[in-house]
């Protein structure tokens, strides 16, 4: 199983890390990361993500978080915290399946959370408690590693950073739904190149672009 093959992945790593192996990254990035997701919950989060809950649980049932298990550095799972988008289905009738255009399981907030990276913004608890980054390759469904893993050369690599709310990819247009190896391919081409590249030049760089595509929407967000 892919989730066996993840865990060993992780105790290997994790051991190459004990022997004293530099870590992905910059010195200073959980600095950078801790200042500025410390910032955004106090003075935006506070406020907008109960004002932003209560929308959710008003306009459909169900509650206001959606957990999910993710693969984060040296592919140690972690729970995930994203908005809730979608109607909730029975566990038996609702098999993993990425959100796809006019995809009728998204509620009309949850089109309009996607469109604007609202979505993902209680991931910022998931940096103060060290499972992610600001930035970094974005968190896969377990379901979506199954079918990678093997497949693509070098995937796993990209968990040797921790994973962030945006990265280079999703700036670079490789956000959202994975409809074919190939897009899997260039993701993955540019979760490698940050991790090589990281700089905090960088990260202020694609938070800005981030910024940027969350004020004008995205067109690859369903």
């Amino acid at each position: 199983m892919v989730t066996d093959t993840i865990k060993t992945y992780s105790r290997k790593r994790h051991a190459v890390a004990d022997a004293g192996t530099p870590s992905s990254g910059y010195w200073g990035k959980r600095v950078f990361d801790l200042t500025i997701s410390l910032f955004i919950i106090v003075f935006v989060l506070s406020w907008l993500m109960p004002v932003i809950g209560l929308a959710i649980i008003l306009s459909s049932p169900g509650p206001a978080l959606f957990v999910q298990i993710r693969s984060g550095r040296n592919g140690r799972q972690f729970r995930c915290y994203k908005f809730r988008t979608m109607f909730i289905a029975p566990r038996h009738n609702h098999p993993f399946r990425q959100a796809f255009p006019d995809d009728p399981r998204v509620t009309p907030l949850g089109r309009l959370l996607r469109r604007t990276n609202l979505d993902e913004i209680p991931q910022f608890l998931n940096v103060l408690l060290g499972n992610m980054s600001l930035v970094g390759p974005r968190p896969h469904p377990i379901e979506l590693d199954a079918q990678y893993w093997y497949k693509l050369p070098g995937y796993a690599r990209r968990y040797d950073l921790k994973p962030g709310i945006t990265g280079l990819a999703q700036v670079r247009g490789y956000r959202g739904a994975v409809m074919n190896p190939l897009m899997m391919k260039h993701r993955v081409r540019y979760d490698r190149f940050y991790i090589q590249k990281a700089s905090p030049m960088l990260d202020v760089s694609i938070c800005l672009q981030t910024l940027v595509t969350m004020l004008t929407g995205n067109t690859d967000a369903f």
